[in-house]
């Protein structure tokens, strides 16, 4: 009779004890997910170190975070399927009025193979009515090691970031390197004195080519370099030291920012405005 008492009461500890197992092994399968307006997605993903994407084969509709994901591969990050749109075979996205950052557009990374010098290419195009407001992150740009951002200086030399901005400094409105490194002089991304078009703005409407270089630095010398071209034009290209680290010493990932900001008010819109992509590639060259 105790036998067949405590039988029941067994089965039923195993029952907990494996659900309890399960819910932290799916928990540990989330935690570092790309989740698309809240959505947990767990499916395997591709980590591409060459890939060439043009949306010339999207049908004009939303742009949804399992078309992104077959596009880029692994994300991290959310992907805000409400901000992101196929629109006539380009990549629009909206950036929402009076909000900042990730509030207001859209920022994932995309995981590449780990290699010590990536290239990549692609074009932007502002919306006839965009409101330049006071400049913001556009595009896709490297994600070195720990992959500084925020004001958070890479002085420590475990990682760094190169990406693009547009800026607006109430004469003209141009595109600039944005740049975090070990020698970094200030908190926030160095733009080296550098922009495009060098005199004058940047037009509405019209497309622009980008191409960056990141390639990492040995030991502790100042022998990586950058890179950054518009429409053919060199903007940036100048040796530098990204980080002291070896374990840190690779691009991880591709960076697709898209938001104003800038943490002041000032950077605001009062309106929508929409930012338009087209064929980009990225490519590991080592």
């Amino acid at each position: 009779m105790k036998n067949k008492k405590l039988m029941p009461f067994s089965i039923a500890c195993l029952a907990i004890a494996f659900s309890i197992l399960s819910l932290s092994c799916e928990k540990d399968m989330l935690s570092d997910v790309a989740v698309p307006d809240g959505d947990a997605q767990t499916e395997a993903r591709a980590i591409y170190s060459n890939r060439t994407v043009n949306w010339n084969n999207r049908a004009h509709d939303s742009y949804s975070y399992s078309e992104a994901v077959a596009d880029f591969g692994n994300l991290r990050g959310t992907w805000q399927e409400s901000r992101a749109f196929n629109s006539n075979g380009t990549c629009r996205v909206t950036l929402l009025k009076n909000s900042l950052s990730g509030a207001g557009g859209l920022i994932v990374n995309i995981d590449v193979s780990d290699g010590t010098s990536y290239e990549m290419d692609w074009q932007i195009k502002f919306h006839s009515a965009f409101d330049w407001s006071r400049g913001g992150k556009v595009g896709f740009g490297f994600h070195i090691g720990d992959g500084n951002t925020g004001c958070d200086p890479a002085w420590d030399g475990n990682g760094g970031t190169l990406r693009v901005m547009w800026y607006n400094d109430y004469t003209n409105v141009y595109l600039k390197p944005y740049v975090y490194y070990k020698d970094m002089p200030g908190n926030c991304g160095n733009d080296f004195g550098k922009r495009f078009p060098s005199s004058g703005s940047l037009a509405k409407e019209t497309w622009y080519n980008v191409h960056l270089w990141a390639q990492l630095n040995s030991g502790s010398n100042t022998d990586g370099w950058v890179e950054m071209k518009v429409n053919g034009t060199t903007v940036l290209r100048q040796q530098i030291r990204w980080v002291t680290n070896d374990s840190k010493r690779s691009v991880k990932e591709i960076t697709f920012h898209t938001f104003r900001g800038g943490s002041e008010t000032y950077w605001q819109s009062a309106s929508d405005g929409y930012i338009y992509y087209d064929n980009l590639y990225w490519n590991r060259v080592n």
